[in-house]
């Protein structure tokens, strides 16, 4: 079944949680916080307030920075808000990328290998320690002493894990390990410290894909894809409206269109576009911008109808 899911920011209380229960009652599978510390909300405090107006969706952060976050501190957060929530929490993780958060928690940004190396360690202590393990690592990633988390235990007895990653070794690693692989296509940093190269031509998305397949090799069942979606646009001339947005990531309309990044075209289209990723590149999750939500909903609907059909 293809799930749709909702990133958002709060910036007030009311519209907040309006938000949370129009993306439940609109049949989205989840809602998710960015964090970006010093640029965000903590999406764990957000998230816990969503959870007070919801009882169905699930709740986590997309995605965690790995090089600024303690293991102890994310395992507490996310165990805290599967506790308020009833069992709904998800593990998002990342290797981040926005140097300024390094710098705002005094380290300076390694290199690729390094956030690597890093993102690894911190997905596996923070998973043991969501399992009741205790862990001890000692690398020059991560330090780590005989941690446990006594209290709060999680809820589910195993909290859904997600790594968000475009980098080829994470990929893999992902492709072993994560239940869910979360996609963006996201090249280089670019000058700003936020915005990326995309790496959405039809070869780099194989190249990404065939990384997660190699990983997956061997496990009983692969990870399920996730698509980060950058553009949803309900419209009935999808072709003058990529045209127009396929400038900036370097590709032609109907190449952007060929994406799972972006959603545009009429409600049927885009269900059809939809099928076509989940047959093409096994995409079977997405995750959309708080603006989409009005706009998905019939389309959700469509898709919902389609699976009481089949």
């Amino acid at each position: 079944m293809t799930t749709f899911s909702v990133q958002a920011r709060p910036t007030d209380a009311a519209s907040w949680l309006a938000l949370a229960r129009r993306v439940e009652a609109a049949g989205f599978d989840a809602l998710y916080a960015a964090d970006h510390p010093g640029s965000g909300t903590s999406p764990f405090v957000a998230l816990a307030a969503a959870a007070a107006v919801t009882s169905r969706i699930d709740l986590g952060s997309y995605v965690s920075n790995a090089g600024v976050r303690e293991p102890m501190l994310l395992a507490t957060d996310v165990a805290t808000l599967d506790v308020v929530s009833g069992g709904r929490a998800r593990l998002g993780l990342g290797a981040g990328h926005t140097p300024a958060e390094w710098r705002a928690v005094g380290r300076v940004r390694p290199d690729v290998a390094g956030r690597v190396r890093r993102c690894v360690a911190v997905a596996e202590a923070v998973r043991a320690l969501l399992a009741g393990e205790e862990v001890t690592v000692d690398t020059p990633e991560l330090t780590v002493h005989a941690a446990r988390l006594a209290a709060p235990r999680p809820v589910r007895d195993r909290i859904p894990f997600t790594l968000g990653t475009s980098n080829s070794a994470l990929l893999r690693w992902a492709g072993a390990h994560a239940d869910v692989v979360g996609l963006a296509g996201f090249g280089r940093t670019l000058a700003d410290g936020h915005r990326h190269e995309a790496r959405w031509r039809v070869d780099q998305i194989e190249a990404q894909l065939a990384c997660v397949a190699a990983g997956a090799a061997g496990r009983a069942a692969p990870p399920a894809l996730e698509a980060l979606v950058q553009t949803v646009v309900v419209t009935d001339d999808a072709g003058a409206v990529a045209a127009e947005r396929a400038v900036d990531a370097g590709l032609t309309g109907p190449e952007l269109l060929a994406t799972p990044f972006v959603l545009i075209g009429t409600e049927a289209e885009i269900v059809a576009a939809v099928r076509e990723h989940r047959r093409r590149w096994g995409v079977t999750r997405f995750v959309v911008r708080a603006d989409a939500v009005e706009p998905l909903a019939p389309v959700l609907r469509r898709l919902r109808a389609d699976v009481a059909v089949g």
